[in-house]
């Protein structure tokens, strides 16, 4: 387990989602995972330079790195994904791993809320681990990697007590 901190505006359960999410990554420094609410036209904007998708989707992942999907993560391999060590307000922050970016486009996942008949916070946390597991590597392109991208999705989220139920 490793510790991660989400870099955002706090919101309610963002604590839980930071926990659930370290105990799923193994890493010898902390982490760092970016995430940015955006505008259907910003994510559509970002889809179509990014990806070469002229459409609105849910959510983005920009990886810092390349990792390998269950693989220990070694701040040594990674040394240009690091941020140093600072003091702020009297108290040193250690150095940490950023992981990327996940940008969540927050009007497509209310309405996938309500598509899905679940409630946004499932929706938004279920984007998150989505975003945050392409950044340590995990992909869904092939059946066998979409198989066990889902099972850890599925993992995260019971630690989350948000499962396909909720």
């Amino acid at each position: 387990m490793s510790e991660l901190y989400l870099d955002c505006e706090a919101f309610e359960g963002k604590r839980a989602l930071e926990e659930a999410l370290s105990a799923s990554v193994c890493a010898d420094i902390p982490l760092t995972l970016e995430l940015l609410f955006v505008s259907e036209e910003e994510i559509r904007t970002l889809n179509a330079r990014e990806r070469g998708v002229d459409a609105v989707t849910d959510v983005l992942s920009f990886p810092a790195a390349e990792l390998r999907a269950g693989e220990k993560i070694a701040a040594a391999e990674h040394a240009d994904c690091i941020e140093p060590s600072y003091e702020e307000e009297g108290e040193v922050r250690p150095a940490r791993m950023v992981l990327g970016s996940v940008v969540l486009c927050e009007k497509r996942a209310r309405e996938q809320a309500e598509e899905y008949g679940h409630s946004f916070e499932r929706e938004v946390c279920y984007l998150i681990v989505h975003g945050f597991l392409h950044c340590l590597g995990y992909d869904h392109m092939e059946e066998g990697e979409k198989f066990i991208m889902r099972q850890r999705e599925e993992e995260i989220m019971q630690r989350l007590h948000l499962g396909r139920e909720q």
